[in-house]
């Protein structure tokens, strides 16, 4: 079964970013955007890894995103 996780990337004063509401405490950083989402794909594989281990579940993921535009 595949699980997809909304993952939020954001630019920060040095570097980048990232975490996913769906997955409390996994997060990844870099200097570029695509270091950051790399880095978040391994960080995610390596907690539902460890989730699996321990014998926790793995939740649905639950989260989703919109944009709203403001003039």
């Amino acid at each position: 079964m595949i699980n997809r996780f909304l993952v939020i990337v954001e630019k920060t004063d040095g570097n980048y970013s990232a975490h996913s509401p769906d997955l409390p405490g996994c997060v990844a950083t870099g200097a570029t955007r695509e270091e950051t989402e790399e880095r978040m794909y391994e960080s995610i594989e390596l907690h539902i890894e460890g989730l699996r281990d321990d014998g926790f579940p793995v939740s649905l993921s639950r989260s989703s995103v919109i944009y709203v535009a403001v003039l």
